[in-house]
C-alpha cells in the first residue's frame, strides 16, 4: 500500500528524469484533468474553452514542476509567470476559480512524482465538489413564492401604504425596498419584495393592483437569493 503513495522521484531530485517517468506523470495528469472536467460539468454548463483548460491544466503544471526539478530560481520564475496569467485572464466565478486551483494542485502533486496522492486528492475533491454542487442546486420550496414586484403609479397617488391591504391578503411578508421616479417625474415606480401565501394567487393579486394603480405597468419577477459571485 505504501508503495502506491511513494514518490517516483524520491532519491532522484535534481537528476535527469527518465522518459518512462515523464510519460507516466504526464498520462496520470491528463487522466486527472479529464476527471476534474467530468466532475465540473455535473449540473453546470461551462464553455468548451474552460473545459479544455481544466482538462489540460494539470498536465501543464505537472510538466513545469518536473522541469523545475529542485531549481529554486526556476521555481520562482514559474510562480511569477503563473501570477501574470491570472491578471491577463477574464474574471470568473468563485466556483471556476476554485476548480482552477484544484487542477493546479493535482498537477503540482503529480509533477512532484506522488501519483498516488495526486489520484487520491483528485478523487476526494471531485466527490466533495459534486456533492456540494448537488446540494446547492436543490432549491427550497418556498423560493418559488418569493417575488419582486415593480409597480408604476401616477404621481398623485400616495404610495405610503397604498397596497398594504392587498399584500396583507395575498402575501405573508411584503417590504417596499425602492421608490423611483419615472416618465420625466410624472410617475413613481415602487419595488416590493414579497412572499406569496400561494403561488396560484399571483394573477388575482396582480388584477387587484391594476385596479389600484390605474392599469399602469406591473412587473413580477423571481427574487434573486444568491449573492454576487466573486
Amino acid at each position: 500500500m505504501e508503495a502506491i503513495f511513494k514518490g517516483i522521484f524520491d532519491g532522484q531530485l535534481a537528476q535527469t528524469i527518465g522518459v518512462e517517468d515523464f510519460l507516466l506523470c504526464l498520462g496520470v495528469s491528463l487522466a486527472l484533468g479529464f476527471i476534474l472536467a467530468g466532475a465540473y460539468i455535473w449540473k453546470n454548463s461551462p464553455s468548451k474553452s474552460f473545459l479544455v483548460t481544466l482538462a489540460l491544466l494539470p498536465a501543464v503544471v505537472c510538466v513545469v514542476i518536473m522541469m523545475v526539478n529542485g531549481n529554486i530560481g526556476a521555481g520562482v520564475a514559474v510562480a511569477g509567470a503563473f501570477s501574470l496569467v491570472r491578471f491577463r485572464s477574464a474574471p470568473g466565478s468563485a466556483k471556476e476559480i476554485v476548480t482552477i486551483f484544484l487542477a493546479m494542485g493535482a498537477g503540482l502533486i503529480a509533477g512532484m512524482g506522488y501519483l498516488g496522492f495526486a489520484v487520491l486528492f483528485t478523487v476526494i475533491m471531485c466527490i466533495v465538489f459534486v456533492l456540494y454542487n448537488s446540494l446547492a442546486s436543490v432549491k427550497p420550496k418556498c423560493a418559488s413564492a418569493e417575488k419582486v414586484i415593480k409597480i408604476t403609479i401616477p404621481e398623485d397617488l400616495d404610495y405610503s401604504g397604498a397596497f398594504d391591504d392587498i399584500f396583507a391578503e395575498f402575501t405573508s411578508t411584503s417590504e417596499l425596498i425602492q421608490v423611483k421616479t419615472t416618465n420625466m417625474g410624472s410617475m413613481f415606480r415602487l419595488t416590493y419584495l414579497v412572499k406569496l401565501k400561494e403561488s396560484a394567487l399571483e394573477k388575482q393579486m396582480i388584477d387587484r393592483i391594476r385596479e389600484r394603480n390605474g392599469n399602469l405597468e406591473i412587473m413580477v419577477s423571481k427574487q434573486e437569493t444568491h449573492m454576487v459571485e466573486l
